[in-house]
This record gives structure tokens, sequence and C-alpha cells, in this order.
């Protein structure tokens, strides 16, 4: 019997997708996330062979620059901020198909620019007329330009042609804003055509969230209340804002990163089995633990915020929070955040899932931890087992992505004596292929169409309901509680587990 030759098996997932004709308007190219993250990506992307022969980036900023001049931009963050090697032939591939256009998001003569550029490029370079619009630009903006994209006919494909569009985070405030942004996007694109982009979504350990459960016997059957003590999800940085004044104060953590990666988290963890991997069954099954997500009653103990002081990190002294350039010092945007939250369903009633993120913490890591209830027998002396903590599956996104489990062993002796051992899988152990960086997997998902790892507004909105009373009860408490750098945070959050007789990891 003859075996299909896997080259030409469309279904062989073995091998890499490769976009077809395509191309990309990249506005806000000027930017910390186009120089660090976009730019380079794209390059690491053709590098790898996933892009077509006559790929192209526009660039749309206010700047005076020529093409040539845009280039030399992208060569410079491909330089510094690449996964991948350079290579001199893929470069010049690469940059043939750069353009670049001129003009303010109001400005109708530099969208007629952008439109006639972009059908050169169709003609030039073979982009087919798809196009992907990439908003990396803060969201006071995304009217203007997506309004000015339909009325210069950028939004609108040929026959068989595709226009995407691609917005950052934050989406939305609150929920009424985030309605408002999706109303806008969703007046000139399809909602399929809109790709809203949670970086975290992307990384390798994220969707091994979903291999290990459901590619696994052995985990799935101890997934619920019946096993399951707790959740934290934690997403912690050892930094302090930076140089992120502007965009951090009036936002804080619980807006930055709670409401979109931590809670898609806890969706990923907490969802059912979906009937198939594709966008439209992730997303019934992460939408129905949305859904079902409550708060407990009392949110002054059952949430936490805090704002970093002075301190030490990383060996060196660091000023506070109210200190950094650009804050006010009446300022009460939060740096640490932690709510609790409930699911309401048959599989995880009874299981709070604690979710924290804050900065100048003491160590960056991001981590998903199903802690289990205690052996409900134990047939030892209690002096055997004094020392051991509950059994922990670990999941760590970042930064040496991996897992591991906790679970007591016996010491090697004479005596009947147990403690806590770890079992560790590390992908750069395991792998000798490096984990595509996020925004790679990311990029390459919009150019194909295919969006399982976006969070579509449904989701968006559900979360927002999630967050907002948090975020209202705090504003009506004044002032966050201080806690030093290089700690863990605030005592409000370790007296917020201790109610429960429970404590935070220590990663």
């Amino acid at each position: 019997m003859s075996h299909p030759n896997p080259l030409r098996d469309p279904q062989d997932r073995r091998l890499p997708r490769i976009a077809g004709p395509c191309g990309m308007v990249l506005f806000g190219v000027t930017g910390d996330l186009s120089r660090k993250k976009v730019m380079p990506a794209i390059y690491d992307l053709a590098n790898r062979g996933l892009l077509p022969p006559g790929f192209s980036l526009v660039g749309f900023a206010r700047r005076d620059w020529a093409d040539q001049d845009f280039a030399q931009i992208v060569h410079d963050a491909v330089k510094e901020n690449a996964r991948t090697p350079f290579r001199e032939e893929v470069w010049n591939q690469l940059s043939e198909g750069f353009r670049f256009v001129s003009g303010d998001f109001d400005d109708d003569a530099a969208f007629e620019q952008l439109r006639r550029t972009v059908e050169e490029l169709d003609q030039l370079r073979g982009t087919g007329g798809n196009m992907a619009f990439y908003l990396a630009i803060p969201p006071a903006f995304f009217g203007t330009v997506v309004g000015q994209l339909k009325e210069h006919g950028l939004a609108d494909p040929g026959p068989d042609q595709w226009r995407r569009v691609v917005v950052e985070k934050p989406f939305g405030h609150d929920l009424e804003s985030a309605r408002e942004l999706n109303h806008i996007l969703d007046g000139v694109f399809p909602s399929g055509s809109v790709f809203r982009i949670d970086h975290y979504l992307g990384k390798e350990t994220v969707q091994n969230i979903l291999a290990m459960r459901f590619a696994n016997n052995m985990f799935e059957p101890i997934w619920n209340a019946n096993y399951v003590d707790h959740v934290q999800i934690t997403m912690a940085e050892d930094i302090g804002i930076g140089g992120r004044a502007g965009y951090y104060d009036g936002i804080g953590a619980a807006r930055d990163v709670i409401q979109n990666h931590l809670l898609q988290l806890m969706a990923l963890v907490a969802m059912e089995e979906p009937i198939a991997f594709d966008a439209r069954s992730l997303r019934i099954e992460k939408q129905k633990v949305l859904k079902s997500a409550t708060l407990p009653p009392r949110l002054d103990l059952t949430t936490a915020r805090g704002q970093y002081t002075a301190g030490w990190a990383g060996g060196e002294k660091v000023q506070g929070f109210l200190d950094e350039e650009g804050i006010k010092k009446t300022s009460t945007t939060e740096t640490y955040a932690a709510i609790t939250v409930n699911v309401e369903t048959r599989r995880w009633a009874g299981v709070p899932f604690y979710l924290r993120a804050g900065k100048r913490l003491g160590r960056r890591v991001t981590e998903v931890a199903i802690v289990f209830k205690r052996a409900p027998h134990l047939p030892f002396a209690q002096t055997a087992t004094e020392d051991l903590s509950q059994n922990a599956l670990v999941i760590r996104v970042q930064p040496d992505e991996g897992m591991t489990m906790r679970f007591g062993s016996k010491v090697p002796g004479t005596a009947m004596e147990i403690r806590d051992v770890n079992m560790d899988f590390a992908y750069g152990g395991s792998f000798t292929e490096a984990s595509a960086e996020a925004y790679e997997r990311l990029i390459l998902d919009v150019l194909l169409g295919d969006p399982p790892l976006f969070p579509r507004h449904e989701e968006v909105e559900l979360s927002w309901k999630i967050l907002d009373p948090v975020i209202e009860h705090w504003a009506r408490k004044g002032k966050p509680e201080p806690y030093d750098s290089g700690t863990w945070g605030p005592e409000s959050a370790d007296k917020m587990l201790a109610r429960d007789g429970r404590t935070w990891r220590r990663p």
C-alpha cells in the first residue's frame, strides 16, 4: 500500500505553514513596540522562510523620511533585537519591499499616498492585494486611523483578497470604552478580520497548557474541585515602570495585565475540552469560563493593591513609584494588584483562582500553579511529614519556560521521613529547536488568517465585566498600600490568602 507523500499533504502538521502573498502597513513605526518586537519578528519570519518572497512592509509615521531612511531604521532594529542570525541575502530580498509614507493620522493626502503605495506594491511585488494594518499606536487614535482606512478604500478587499487590522492592548480601560472600541473596529472590518494581539497567548508554554491537559490522560482526571485546592496565577516583574510613566500612570497593574493576560491564562486552565483546536471551538470554551467567573462579595477582603516604594532590587538601590520621572506625587495608580476569582462551574465550584501582578517584586517570573488538596489521610508519624507541603503542578511561562511537579518523597536513610521534591521539565533541555518568539507566531497567524490565540471582542468585554467592580471599589478606597521594592507586595495581599488558610508561592 502506498503512503501519501508528506510534502504534498496539506494536513501534515510537521511542515511549517508559510504565508501566501501579502504585505503589512505598520502605524507607529517609531515606537518601542515596532522597533523591539514587530520589525524583528518580521525579519525572523523571513529568515525562517515563512514569509512569501514578495512580502512588503509599509511604515506610516509623522517623520519626514525617505524609503531608504525607513530601511535603515528597520535594519538597526533587526540587528539589535532579532532572534535569528542576520543574513545579508534575506535582508536584501526583504528590504526591497520596504516603503515609507509620511503624514498625520488625520492627513487625507497621506492616506491617499498610502493607498497608491499599497496598489504599487501589489503590482511590483505581487502582494495579491492582501494587506494587514498593524496599529502599534495608542488606542485614542484607533478611531481616526480606522476611519481613514475606510474613507480611502484601504479596508475593502477585492475579490479573493483580504484586509485585516491588528490592534495591541489595552483594549479599552473599562467595559464602556472597550465596547466603544469594538464598535469602531467592527464598523469597518468584519469581526473575523480584527486581530487583538495578546502576546502572552503566543508563548510556547501558554499553548502547552492545552497540550498538557488534553493530549495526556494523567492530568485531566484530577483537574477539578475534587483534587485541586486552589490556583495561583502570577506575573511578577523585578523592574519598575522605566520610561513608561505616560502610559502606566492611570492604567495600573490590574488594567495592564490582569484584565488581559491573567484572565486569559485562567480561561485556558479552567476551560472544558474543545471539540477541535480551532479558533471558534477555543473561543466558545474560553467564553464559558469568563461568563461563569464571579467575584467574592467582600472585595475589601479578597483583593489587594499596592504601590512600590524605594528599596533594593537586583542588588541596587531603586526609587519609589511616586519618585519616578513623570509620575505625580498624588498618583493612586497601583503597581501591584491581586484579586480572587471564583469559576462557578461543576468542575471548579469552591476552588478560588488567585491572580496577582506587580512591579519591583522579588524576581521576574510568570507562572500558573495548580495547588492540590492534601492527602485525606497520612499513615505516617506527624514528625515524618511536618515539612511536607501540598502537591503542586507549576507551569512556568517565563523566564525559563517549562513545568515543575512538586510531591513528597522519602528521604534516604533508615527513618521514614518525607520531604518535598521537584520534577522539572524545561523546554531548553528537552527540545533542540528554540521556541519561536511570541510575536513571530502571532504575526504569522495574522497573515495566515488563523486566529486561535486572539481574544475576540466578546472575551474582552467579559474580562472587563469581571474587573470593573474591583477597579470601582479601589477608586472609592483612595491610595494603594505601599510596599518595599524587592519584596513580594503589600501586607494586605498576604492577609488576603491567610484568611483562607493559604499562602502565596515565593517562586
